[in-house]
């Protein structure tokens, strides 16, 4: 189920926790806020590996395929509060707009290099670096939702995962190798993390 799936059945988005490096975890306090009983909304829930009811009322849910969300993030149209100099690491800006930029580019040699638009399989996003990625996505419902989103820290630690997921877990064929499956997940991936991220298609 997707974080937007979760909270049609619990009446908010729920909470991701943890690196999801293993499992994918979110908790929800939307019981104890809703006066219903935990063990009733967990039997709502279906799509999920587990769902616990845990001691203090909070459900934690563990989600089999967490890479089904990316289908589901939109656009977000988020500040862009940093100057575009100096384009370094060091500044918040650039690491931004060039997670933007690579993540465009992955859409263009994904094209170059023929690499199928589907079919898509969420399953085959389990690298870490892939799941880090994922992580952060799936807290978008809950910062729209929020009063205080917080997102410039949130811009800068999708920018700093995706990063990662885009030097260390390739997006496209490396060399000789041919177009697989895992290919057509992380370039859909990328196109999730191109909607959240502000900036130009190329640097």
């Amino acid at each position: 189920m997707t974080p937007e799936q979760l909270a049609e059945v619990l009446g908010e988005p729920p909470v991701p926790e943890g690196t999801w490096e293993r499992e994918a975890v979110y908790v929800s306090a939307a019981a104890l806020r809703r006066g219903v009983p935990p063990a009733l909304l967990a039997a709502r829930l279906r799509g999920v590996s587990s769902v616990e009811v845990l001691d203090n009322g909070f459900l934690r849910i563990v989600v089999e395929l967490p890479g089904a969300l990316v289908d589901s993030v939109e656009p977000v149209d988020v500040p862009d509060p940093w100057p575009d100099f100096p384009r370094t690491w060091a500044n918040p800006g650039f690491v931004v707009r060039y997670g933007h930029a690579r993540a465009a580019a992955v859409q263009r040699w994904a094209r170059d290099l023929g690499v199928p638009a589907g079919p898509f399989q969420p399953e085959l996003l389990a690298d870490s670096r892939d799941r880090a990625v994922l992580r952060v996505l799936a807290e978008l419902p809950g910062r729209r939702l929020s009063r205080a989103p917080g997102w410039e820290t949130y811009l800068v630690r999708l920018a700093t995962a995706y990063h990662d997921a885009h030097e260390l877990a390739p997006a496209v064929p490396v060399g000789d190798d041919r177009p697989a499956p895992v290919h057509t997940a992380r370039v859909r991936l990328a196109a999730a993390v191109l909607k959240v991220l502000p900036g130009p298609d190329r640097l």
